[in-house]
């Protein structure tokens, strides 16, 4: 999924597979945009952060062409911007910050809650081929930790990996707004009354990590503002080293029956 087509100057295509819901998986979209990103950048600069925009439901039956503007080549930090399209038009917006690596403070403040259960204690909630997901039982509301990990080694590109973190960060963000909905109540009946999709996402890389082992993601809604919850979530190792954190916001809005 990763291995984009050269189409043209800094263009290039990618595909995807259909999944469950229909339609193509955000996570996928903000992967393969960083990745066609990472194509215009020296390899001394890693992934820093992006930030991404869902403008429209990508389609599985079309390829994906992504444009990448070369914004800004410095010294230390390079800028890129990314427009995904299809037939009907642009599918999403992304900007993405490159670093070289630097000397300096280590410290971390964020830490796993206390009480998640390791990988190895929660049952299997995978829904693709590509990642398998552990969601541990819900101890606060509003709030969602689980494991997850792609099911293939990538080895030790750093870009191959912040893609598959990107990839992996657009699963829970949304079950963490959903769980504070003052009507989320039977699973099954909220998603027949309520639509919901990603609006943007943010993601900070701070630390390196393997995306093949697992990792620790948790994420806390902070609050219902009308139509939309904004999510809040760490990514840590298993050690509990705090690699990354992401941002989500999510469109939820009750499902029309008169149109």
């Amino acid at each position: 999924m990763m291995d984009l087509e050269p189409r043209g100057i800094d263009a290039w295509v990618g595909v995807g597979p259909r999944y469950p819901w229909g339609g193509l998986y955000g996570g996928q979209i903000v992967a393969q945009a960083l990745r066609a990103a990472a194509n215009t950048v020296d390899p001394r600069f890693r992934p820093q952060s992006l930030h991404a925009y869902f403008i429209r439901l990508g389609d599985h039956t079309q390829p994906i062409r992504f444009e990448v503007d070369r914004v800004r080549d410095g010294g230390s930090f390079v800028t890129r911007a990314v427009v995904a399209r299809q037939s009907m038009g642009a599918i999403l917006n992304m900007s993405a910050s490159f670093q070289v690596a630097e000397a300096g403070v280590e410290v971390q403040a964020a830490t796993l809650p206390e009480g998640v259960p390791a990988a190895a204690d929660i049952p299997s909630e995978g829904w693709s081929s590509i990642f398998d997901r552990r969601i541990a039982p819900p101890a606060v509301r509003g709030r969602v930790d689980g494991w997850l990990q792609v099911r293939a080694p990538i080895g030790e590109d750093p870009v191959l990996q912040a893609c598959a973190l990107a990839y992996l960060s657009d699963d829970l963000p949304t079950d963490a707004v959903i769980s504070l909905h003052p009507e989320r109540v039977d699973p099954e009946q909220f998603h027949t009354r309520f639509f919901n999709a990603s609006l943007d996402h943010a993601i900070w890389f701070h630390r390196p990590f393997d995306a093949a082992q697992w990792m620790a993601q948790s994420f806390t809604c902070l609050g219902l503002m009308g139509s939309r919850g904004l999510s809040l979530g760490h990514v840590f190792t298993e050690a509990g080293v705090h690699v990354a954190t992401v941002n989500q916001e999510v469109l939820i809005r009750e499902i029309r029956r008169d149109r």
